[in-house]
C-alpha cells in the first residue's frame, strides 16, 4: 500500500477532515456510508453524498467499491491513502477525540467503538503560561520566567523560547536561557509565573545546535533474545531487515530513549524486559542527557 500524501492539498480546511475520515473509516472499519459524515460533522445527506462522491472522482477514484449488499462503500484492493498515511494511529486518534468529545456532550448517534485508549496523564498548563511563550517565539522575543526545578524551589530566567514539545508525556517549550547560556528545554507545568517580554532576543531557533541537528536512532532486537524472539520483537516494532530507524533531532533524541524505555546500558536489563537495544549508540551519545 503506497502513500501519496506528500504534496500541498488546495482543499478548504473542512473538506480535508471530511475527506481524511473517509479514508480512515473505509480503510480500518472496512464499511463507509454517507451516515459517518453526517453524524460526525453535523452535515445533511446530500452534503456527506457529495463529499464522497468528490472523493472518489477526484482525489482517489480507485479507492471506494460500492457495496449493494451494506449500502455503502468498502475499500478496494488496489486501495492507497491519498490524504492519510494509512497508519493504525490515524484511526485510534479519531476514536480517541470522538470519545472525549461524547464526555463533554450528548451524542447519542455516534457509533460505539470498541476500543480503549490509555493517554498520557497530561500535567497542569496554565493558559495564562502557553499564550506569552506563544507570542514571544513568534516575535522572537525574551521574557522573564518563574521557575521551579528539583535543584531549587524558585528560579528567575530570561529565556527566548522558539519551539513547543511533547515528548510523549509532557509538554517542554525549548528556549535559549541567559542563566546558562544555551539552549534547553523547559517544562511548561514547572512555569509558574511569566512577568514581562524584556525585548528582542538576539538567539533563535536557527541558533539551536540540538534543534537543527539531524540524526537517526537505530534501534534493533535485543541479541540476547532468541532468534524466534527477535523476529517476534522486529514484528512488533514494524522493523526492516531486522532494524527500527527513527529520525530524531539531537535535542529529541533523550525523548524518544524516554518514550521507548530503552535503558542505554542494556547489559544491566534483562533481555526480555527491555526487548530492544540501540545499534548506534556512540553516533547518538553526544545528544544524551546523561552521555556515560
Amino acid at each position: 500500500m503506497t502513500n501519496s500524501n506528500n504534496m500541498d492539498w488546495p482543499y478548504r480546511w473542512d473538506l480535508l477532515l471530511r475527506y481524511r475520515m473517509i479514508e480512515i473509516i473505509t480503510l480500518w472499519e472496512g464499511r463507509l456510508t454517507s451516515k459517518h459524515l453526517q453524524q460526525a460533522f453535523g452535515i445533511g445527506r446530500q452534503q456527506a453524498s457529495k463529499d464522497i462522491n468528490e472523493y472518489r472522482n477526484n482525489i482517489a477514484p480507485e479507492n471506494l467499491v460500492f457495496d449493494k449488499q451494506i449500502k455503502g462503500y468498502i475499500p478496494s484492493d488496489s486501495f492507497s491513502p491519498k490524504v492519510t498515511k494509512g497508519e493504525i494511529n490515524e484511526y485510534l486518534h479519531m476514536l480517541n477525540i470522538r470519545g472525549d468529545l461524547m464526555t463533554q456532550f450528548a451524542a447519542p448517534n455516534l457509533p460505539q467503538a470498541y476500543t480503549e485508549v490509555v493517554n498520557p496523564l497530561f500535567r497542569s498548563v496554565n493558559a495564562e503560561v502557553v499564550r506569552p511563550i506563544i507570542l514571544a517565539s513568534r516575535d522572537r522575543q525574551r521574557i522573564e520566567i518563574e521557575y521551579m526545578s528539583l535543584s531549587s524551589e524558585q528560579d528567575y530566567r530570561n529565556i527566548a523560547p522558539h519551539t513547543l514539545v511533547f515528548n510523549g508525556y509532557r509538554w517542554h517549550v525549548r528556549a535559549y536561557c541567559e542563566k546558562s547560556s544555551e539552549f534547553r528545554d523547559f517544562v511548561l507545568s514547572r512555569i509558574t509565573n511569566i512577568y514581562d517580554v524584556v525585548g528582542p532576543s538576539e538567539r533563535s531557533c536557527e541558533d539551536d545546535i540540538g534543534w537543527n541537528t539531524k540524526l537517526e536512532i537505530v534501534i534493533k532486537p535485543d541479541d540476547r533474545l532468541t532468534p524466534s524472539q527477535q523476529k517476534v520483537i522486529a514484528a512488533d516494532y514494524g522493523m526492516t531487515d531486522g532494524y527500527l530507524r527513527i529520525n530524531s533531532r539531537g535535542a529529541m533524541v533523550d525523548y524518544w530513549l524516554q518514550f521507548l524505555r530503552i535503558n542505554t546500558n542494556a547489559t544491566k536489563e534483562e533481555p526480555k524486559s527491555q526487548q530492544v537495544v540501540i545499534e548506534n549508540l556512540d553516533t547518538i551519545r553526544p545528544w544524551l542527557f546523561d552521555k556515560h
